[in-house]
């Protein structure tokens, strides 16, 4: 089944693609999502595998809320809350993250050595 995962921002989309090695599809909500650009988002997610992976702030809460009302069977991937962003998180947390929803990253990423830690 195909894996989708949901960021906020294009920082975000670029540090995940980094990470991850196998297909799946990054979409940016770019903010909060209105009623029309959610349903669209929720016809599009159809048949596939869902991973929220959004900041731990007020807007990351906002969309999390919305994605469990609409779509529960979406997995939901928290960051630490010291990070606050997921693209301030470094890559070994974030590697390790995806890895645990069965998401097959950059083994390179697991090891924080390798990441200047």
């Amino acid at each position: 089944m195909k894996k989708v995962i949901i960021v906020e921002g294009k920082s975000d989309k670029r540090k995940v693609e980094k990470i991850v090695c196998e297909p799946v599809d990054i979409i940016c909500t770019n903010g909060t999502i209105g009623v029309s650009k959610l349903d669209e988002l929720l016809e599009e997610l159809m048949d596939k595998d869902v991973y929220i992976l959004v900041d731990a702030d007020k807007s990351g809460d906002k969309i999390r809320k919305q994605f469990k009302r609409e779509l529960p069977e979406a997995e939901f991937l928290y960051i630490d809350r010291k990070y606050k962003e997921v693209a301030a998180s470094p890559e070994h947390h974030l590697a390790t993250l995806l890895l645990q929803a069965n998401i097959e990253i950059e083994a390179k990423y697991l090891d924080a050595r390798m990441n200047g830690l």
